[in-house]
């Protein structure tokens, strides 16, 4: 694959306007499917089932099976249309989209097309230093989501190369909203960080309403990148790309800013800018071409023939606009508020992408400080390091056990960053880590004091200075018994030790 020619971003901005527009998929956590019964994987619970078990006739498209809606992803949508600000629908309808995939037995997916169940809103984006942009929606949809496909034999995993593909039907059903935005426009050099942030408040509304698990690594949660280039001065909007499934909120902002970059060097010799899909690539930070962009009348939608309109109740929308917790830009400064962290404290965490994980780990036990201090420390430090979120490696009730073993005086730091690694790398819980690896510290004095009188005995000059009133020369005996203990002892509790023991001899 030929390597794209990238403009510098900042000349980029001084010739071309960028336009950004947003797709996110939202698989809800309902118990079944949309329009079946079978047990729906996108559950935490139904995650890593064996492949093909959790589908009914239906989800395959075999001949004679019917759909039936899912009231509860129906409310969940309705819920979600409110948080957004959108108008509920009185009516909505569902309509066939009608193309070809493998992993879509009926050969047409079961969306909605010019009637969805929620329409005109917006949200407010909070960026990094404190300011708000406020991202117009068009509309959000309820659909099904397809299978997955597998391509076996090849190199890179994808279709290209491979000798043959698997299908999966598992996730084929499951219900979807889709969130689509209209055109956004005044990002300029804020373009990737409006991205990131977009998908992220995305992501905090949709776990706070409680209806996705919103895991993106898992596909819980998936943004289509939409990003076209105008000359500055120009009316007319350029020729855009949709970057498809970008599974991260740090990839998002990177595939925008690497878009923009792309077509800038394109425009800027004279070329054109295809209308298609482009595949994000994690390792190389690149877009690749996928295939050339549909528009509508491409899809030949058509009303479902085989479901009714959608008409919830009134009280039935006021029941659930009741019910909507508070907006993300309230929650924050209230989160912010609660926990008595400075304006840079919390900014850490919410750059990070951590909120939703600082929250789960208070709500788990941990102080808010501990809290912070290993998702915006530790655990993002071997984020960075693999090329992954932060949320990815660890669960908040892993950490808050974490931090009680800490509070508890059975781990010091160094400890318990080795069981972090532990429970990282899949050996189980922070206690099971601790018991597996015997990393807990030595809470016996007796095996702490023969190691001092050890150390103390092998260093009469440091003794001395100690008994002449020298106590920071208690460091070297210190250090000698934190290296014969391999680092479990409570450094605090040694040091008392040494006092103590240099004092008496």
């Amino acid at each position: 694959m030929a390597k794209d020619t990238l403009m510098d971003f900042d000349e980029a901005l001084e010739l071309y306007e960028p336009v950004l527009g947003f797709e996110v998929h939202v698989e809800l956590n309902t118990k079944t499917k949309m329009f079946s019964g079978a047990a729906n994987p996108a559950h935490a619970d139904n995650h890593g089932a064996e492949p093909n078990t959790l589908v009914a006739p239906v989800d395959m498209g075999l001949p004679g099976s019917l759909p039936t809606v899912n009231a509860e992803a129906v409310k969940y949508s309705i819920s979600l249309g409110l948080a957004l600000g959108c108008s509920i629908a009185p009516s909505s309808r569902f309509a066939r989209k009608n193309y070809f995939y493998p992993d879509l037995g009926k050969n047409y997916q079961i969306s909605q097309y010019d009637e969805p169940i929620a329409f005109e809103g917006q949200v407010d984006v909070e960026l990094s230093d404190g300011s708000i942009v406020t991202v117009p929606i068009e509309r959000a949809h309820m659909e099904e989501d397809a299978g997955k496909l597998t391509h076996v034999g090849g190199s890179t995993g994808r279709i290209q190369g491979a000798e043959y593909s698997l299908v999966d039907y598992n996730r084929a059903g499951v219900p979807l909203v889709e969130i689509v935005t209209k055109p956004i426009f005044g990002a300029e050099h804020r373009a990737p960080e409006i991205a990131k942030a977009y998908v992220q408040t995305i992501r905090d509304i949709v776990i706070s309403l409680g209806i996705s698990e919103a895991r993106m690594e898992r596909g819980n949660l998936r943004c289509d990148a939409n990003v076209s280039l105008r000359p500055r001065g120009q009316e007319k909007l350029g020729t855009r790309t949709e970057t498809k499934n970008v599974n991260s909120m740090r990839s998002v902002e990177r595939a925008v800013r690497y878009e923009i970059q792309r077509q800038a060097a394109i425009l800027a010799v004279g070329g054109s800018i295809i209308q298609e899909t482009r595949h994000w690539h994690e390792d190389t930070g690149t877009t690749s071409p996928g295939r050339p962009k549909s528009d509508a009348d491409d899809y030949r939608y058509f009303p479902e023939p085989d479901l009714l309109p959608v008409a919830p109740a009134s009280a039935l929308i006021e029941e659930l606009r009741a019910a909507l917790p508070e907006p993300p830009a309230a929650r924050r400064r209230r989160l912010k508020a609660d926990w008595g962290f400075t304006d840079l404290e919390f900014q850490d965490v919410v750059n990070g992408g951590l909120l939703a994980e600082v929250e789960a780990t208070v709500a788990a036990g941990a102080a808010p400080a501990a809290a912070r201090k290993w998702w915006t420390g530790e655990i993002t430090r071997v984020a960075n390091a693999q090329g992954r979120e932060a949320s990815d490696l660890v669960t908040p009730a892993d950490v808050a056990a974490l931090q009680s073993l800490v509070d508890a005086g059975s781990l010091n730091d160094k400890l318990a960053r080795q069981v972090l690694e532990g429970v990282i790398a899949g050996e189980g819980a922070p206690q099971e880590v601790v018991d597996a690896r015997g990393l807990a510290v030595v809470s016996d004095d007796g095996a702490l004091i023969a190691a001092i009188d050890e150390a103390l005995a092998s260093q009469p000059d440091v003794l001395a200075k100690i008994r002449d009133g020298k106590v920071q020369a208690a460091g070297a005996v210190i250090g000698a018994v934190m290296k014969a203990m391999k680092g479990q002892a409570d450094a605090a509790r040694v040091r008392e030790l040494v006092l103590e023991r240099a004092a008496a001899d």
